[in-house]
């Protein structure tokens, strides 16, 4: 074969070897010049040739071993000889070291200029191999993902955790007719280290949730952490397929399936740690997405005391926990911290003389001393179902984990009714707001007043950060939107704190959360006015006449408290109503 370079020569010799006809060839080099895209890709993607008989052709041609990356393990060793910059500008990929020897997967393994630049960058001989232009951009995006390799090494450097990380639940048996190679992929060292670093950054950051997300051309990862997402690996869009079914092996899930929404769970165990993981897998227009609930009981803290609620709703809620019967409903958006006042009350209560038990969907920490029913929609064990079984228990304590509609919101009222103390988490944005979407579920107001005790809504705002918060005055404007009066001052002039941002916080300026709860006491006067119908804005402002603190004057109080920031409380909380019901 002549000398040159092999972009120049791959034309004719499919032509010579008869693989390609000399008009499909002309096709392709008018298309050529308007996609401007390498010649041999583009007989591939039109169908004139496979790829592997274009490898095949050229490898005996130019006597040069073919590499199929997307069937091979590329060692990490190699991919550490060549920067990024050199394997992305000629197109190349480091695969393999051997003694002295480093082997590269090449687009133009003629190509002298990127060997020479190649054995002067690794020190090393170069042994080049033929590989498809594609699958090396796509090994690129997969093998030097920046935050991918951070990410591991990470891992690697600070916690050893390749070696420490222990699956503890999970079954490889699935339907396996045709899911072997998803099933080879789950096991292949890339796609466990990627998918061990991403369950371990999540801890590591004290995360609620890991967002696994395809992309068009690339895969998103994102940590909630403190109630707002971050971002963290990008990667590329080859690793999509392997990462999720990984998680859905190790959760227990038909890798198989693809069309429908699934549901699982895991636990690993790091260190000396147990970190379960609730996993939800949902069918997206560029695949599968996947959110992974973290529920790391070294970070759960279940001491209602420790929670940082103010005083006033603290002393409401240990006040309505203490009596025989009844029922205590905590509402608020999702990830508001609800189950865990409602674990906190419980912990509280708990009492060897007690015969206690949840309904949960799923259960997320498992208390001792506490009987725990989950839900299973498969077998028709609904909340509504498993409570009506639960009555039958005798017990002294229920926990509902959520009240979805009516019939079950009948049978919790119910069991307030008949001697029991029912807590229960509701979907509405007020404490107000929860004694009308109770009136809204069918519930008579005469059976609302006869069992709730006390109906309360809860937010959760960032911590500043201790290390790097500083104080500053604010404006007039600041304090007339935050609706701060001199009743709330004191005569004292407003100091406000706010985080620079440090390496403690990761430059966010906060660590951690605080609890904002709005407890309402279902007092005579209340009871009075849910059975005369009330607005919810009438059963608030005589709330906040009886002494219940809103919201937003939770808010405020950790404000000058210097817990957290006025940004903070704008951004969980509404403003108050006047006595008209109006927006002030």
């Amino acid at each position: 074969m002549k000398p040159g370079s092999l972009r120049d020569r791959i034309g004719s010799i499919l032509v010579e070897k008869k693989l390609v006809t000399p008009d499909q060839l002309a096709e392709a080099l008018k298309a050529q010049k308007e996609k401007k895209e390498r010649l041999g890709e583009l007989l591939v993607s039109m169908g004139f040739i496979s790829k592997d008989s274009l490898l095949e052709v050229l490898s005996l041609e130019l006597s040069i071993p073919a590499v199929h990356l997307a069937r091979y393990k590329v060692e990490p060793e190699a991919i550490a000889k060549i920067p990024k910059k050199v394997a992305e500008h000629y197109c190349l990929i480091p695969v393999s070291v051997s003694g002295s020897t480093l082997t590269v997967a090449m687009s133009d393994p003629m190509n002298v200029h990127a060997i020479d630049d190649m054995r002067r960058a690794a020190g090393m001989n170069i042994q080049p191999a033929l590989a498809i232009d594609k699958d090396i951009k796509d090994a690129i995006e997969q093998y030097y993902g920046e935050n991918v390799s951070q990410a591991i090494k990470d891992v690697m450097k600070d916690m050893s955790y390749e070696s420490g990380i222990e699956i503890q639940d999970g079954s490889t048996g699935v339907d396996t007719g045709n899911s072997q190679d998803l099933l080879r992929l789950t096991e292949e060292e890339p796609v466990v280290k990627l998918t061990n670093s991403i369950l371990i950054e999540g801890v590591k950051r004290r995360s609620s949730d890991i967002f696994v997300e395809p992309e068009e051309t690339t895969l998103r990862v994102r940590f909630r952490v403190d109630g707002l997402l971050q971002e963290g690996v990008v990667t590329g869009r080859s690793m999509h397929a392997g990462v999720v079914s990984r998680i859905k092996v190790i959760s227990n899930l038909d890798i198989a399936e693809h069309r429908i929404p699934q549901d699982g769970r895991f636990k690993i165990k790091i260190k000396d740690k147990y970190v379960d993981f609730r996993v939800s897998v949902l069918p997206t227009y560029f695949g599968e997405k996947v959110v992974m609930r973290i529920l790391d009981k070294s970070q759960a803290r279940l001491d209602i005391e420790k929670l940082g609620f103010e005083p006033e709703p603290l002393e409401a809620l240990r006040k309505a926990s203490q009596h025989p019967h009844g029922m205590i409903t905590i509402c608020g958006p999702t990830g508001s911290g609800k189950t865990t006042t409602l674990y906190s009350v419980l912990k509280l209560l708990d009492d060897p003389e007690k015969n206690i038990v949840t309904v949960e969907d799923p259960v997320e920490f498992q208390i001792d001393g506490v009987n725990q029913v989950p839900i299973r929609s498969e077998v028709n064990l609904t909340f509504a179902a498993a409570l009506r079984s639960i009555l039958r228990q005798d017990p002294d304590i229920i926990m509902v984990g959520e009240v979805r509609d009516g019939e079950t919101a009948d049978v919790a009222i119910k069991a307030a009714l008949t001697g029991h103390l029912v807590l229960s988490t509701l979907h509405a944005t007020t404490a107000a707001g929860a004694v009308t979407r109770l009136v809204n579920m069918g519930i008579e107001p005469f059976l609302i007043t006869s069992s709730v005790l006390l109906a309360g809504s809860q937010r959760l705002v960032r911590k500043v950060c201790l290390k790097c918060r500083e104080a500053y005055e604010p404006s007039k404007e600041l304090l007339k939107q935050l609706g701060i009066t001199e009743a709330h001052l004191k005569g004292k002039t407003p100091q406000f704190y706010r985080g620079k941002g440090c390496e403690v916080c990761g430059q966010k300026g906060y660590t951690g959360r605080a609890v904002l709860l709005e407890a309402l006491v279902l007092s005579p006067q209340i009871k009075s006015m849910i059975l005369k119908s009330a607005q919810e804005y009438e059963l608030k402002r005589a709330g906040r006449a009886e002494g219940m603190k809103t919201l937003r004057e939770n808010g405020i109080a950790k404000i000058l408290q210097g817990v957290t920031t006025a940004e903070e409380v704008m951004r969980v909380t509404a403003r108050d109503e006047d006595a008209s019901g109006a927006i002030k």
